[in-house]
């Protein structure tokens, strides 16, 4: 049974902890992942989730007891993944466009490296030679993903290295006898063609005899949720079903079988998560009823810096006839979370949450406005935990000097 949160716990806690307010569903982070490991229960792949999406410490903890890994874009995630019991060797940093030293840092570590330039992988190379195993990220000039925002693997992306610059790679790679581990690519998010992920294994079938030593092949992730009623999603069991039959028609022409990576994000937090509002005011004009919440894209950016779909009900209201009214937040801002929606009965006071928020929702909120970030709850097994409080004044004034 698909796990889903009651209108009534929602209030609940937003009750108890006020709003707006971020809530997880930790047994729906089960979920997901169990059908991804259900699904390709026939191969030698592992999962790492891309914390990028929700790095709150105690979904990190909640992952890694589940049987993930972890893959990082920052070393600062990689020390959070370390804070949260991840071994160095479950965890996976891939680079983009950052300082060497970085990437020194994550190598003393002793963590996976993926390097996605061939003046880091030169650099590297000088610095480390054969000694310590890196990966190398590819671009494979594949478009896809639900937008071009989003879209990582196309021909005028910053992400990798160009599959049309193989020649220099393998001059970097011969000149200091790199130990090229694996192979990288990631064409995007919001991937719901199966096929786009098969074109991805078949640019890479054409690199693979050029690496001796490679162990594994880094699929990226990039699945697709359904963010409306009646969405689709990536057919987890059909990819698995490609990807095995794709490499059992293209063994590897070194013997040695590889394991296969992928890196999931939004596909294991998005569903967990719901961002509990208030209506502040209600405000009629001629064609338009405005209904203002206590929050902005201050916390919940992704339909305005994306255009993004959320799902919004109104769970103080949910047998009320319906409207259609326009949802704004409270900054000084356009920000619009939806036109011409249709939502049961609102009035002021009554609590709207929007769905799947759990993936770069809280990540991407600020203070802007000088307003407070949201706390955050998590559930699990029935048990409500507070897993950040809400800013105070005080947050605001951090890190502030007063020098006048």
């Amino acid at each position: 049974m698909s796990s889903q949160l009651s209108n009534e716990q929602l209030i609940k806690v937003a009750q108890e902890f006020g709003t707006p307010l971020y809530v997880y569903d930790a047994d729906k982070i089960t979920e997901q992942y169990h059908k991804l490991t259900n699904a390709f229960t026939k191969s030698d792949v592992k999962i790492f989730y891309a914390c990028k999406a929700l790095t709150n410490i105690n979904i990190l903890k909640h992952i890694k007891n589940i049987g993930a890994n972890i893959d990082c874009s920052s070393i600062n995630e990689v020390k959070l993944a370390l804070h949260a019991g991840f071994s160095p060797h479950n965890i996976l940093y891939t680079s983009n466009g950052i300082a060497f030293d970085e990437i020194e840092e994550a190598k003393n570590i002793g963590v996976h490296i993926n390097i996605d330039s061939i003046s880091n992988l030169e650099k590297f190379g000088k610095k480390f030679g054969h000694s310590y195993p890196v990966g190398i990220r590819l671009r494979p000039n594949i478009l896809a993903g639900g937008n071009l925002k989003i879209s990582t693997g196309h021909d005028k992306s910053k992400f990798g290295i160009p599959v049309d610059q193989i020649n220099e790679i393998l001059s970097v790679v011969k000149k200091y006898d790199l130990f090229i581990k694996d192979l990288h690519i990631h064409t995007g998010s919001e991937i719901k063609d199966v096929e786009v992920f098969v074109k991805g294994i078949e640019v890479l079938f054409d690199i693979i005899p050029h690496f001796n030593e490679l162990e594994f092949i880094d699929l990226g992730g990039g699945f697709k949720v359904p963010y409306k009623d009646g969405d689709g999603e990536t057919d987890i069991n059909l990819l698995a079903q490609k990807v095995n039959e794709a490499f059992a028609n293209h063994p590897n022409p070194n013997g040695k079988p590889l394991q296969i990576w992928f890196e999931p994000g939004k596909f294991l937090v998005s569903d967990c998560g719901y961002f509990i509002t208030q209506v502040n005011v209600i405000k009629q004009n001629t064609n338009t009823t405005f209904v203002g919440v206590n929050s902005g894209f201050n916390h919940l950016i992704r339909p305005m810096f994306y255009d993004a779909y959320h799902r919004i009900k109104n769970i103080s209201n949910p047998n009320g006839s319906t409207k259609k009214y326009a949802v704004v937040g409270n900054i000084c801002e356009t920000d619009t979370f939806a036109w011409d929606r249709e939502l049961n009965e609102v009035h002021e006071g009554d609590y709207l949450v929007f769905y799947n928020a759990g993936a770069y929702g809280f990540e991407m909120s600020s203070n802007f406005n000088s307003r407070f970030k949201p706390a955050e709850v998590l559930i699990k097994e029935g048990k409500v935990y507070l897993i950040r409080r809400r800013d105070t004044f005080d947050d605001l004034l951090k890190n502030q000097i007063e020098a006048l």
